[in-house]
């Protein structure tokens, strides 16, 4: 099960108020020097292999392919100083690259 902070959560229901969205897609790419990348983008098209993750006001989509090396993960929201931003808390990532953009399984 993917898990979201109730920071992470009142973060995304206060940026739906103000620029509407259907779903957030979580996922995986590939790329990067470590061979994945996260995806969190807004999406407003269900496909047929999308497992809905519904909190509510927010519902987030995860591809089949995907969701075995991100299922146990939580969403975090973070404020670091100026910057602000979500992060996948994924116990299954092997390694982050130095740059940390991309992940190893």
């Amino acid at each position: 099960m993917i898990e979201i902070t109730d920071e992470a959560l009142q973060e995304l229901i206060k940026r739906k108020d103000d620029t509407p969205f259907e779903y957030i897609r979580l996922g995986l790419t590939g790329g990067g020097c470590a061979g994945f990348q996260y995806l969190f983008d807004t999406d407003i098209n269900k496909q047929p292999n999308d497992t809905l993750i519904d909190y509510g006001p927010i519902k987030f989509l995860v591809d089949d392919v995907s969701l075995p090396l991100i299922d146990d993960t939580t969403i975090v929201y973070v404020k670091d100083g100026l910057n602000e931003y979500f992060k996948y808390d994924n116990p299954k990532e092997k390694s982050v690259c130095g740059c940390g953009v991309s992940v190893q399984f």
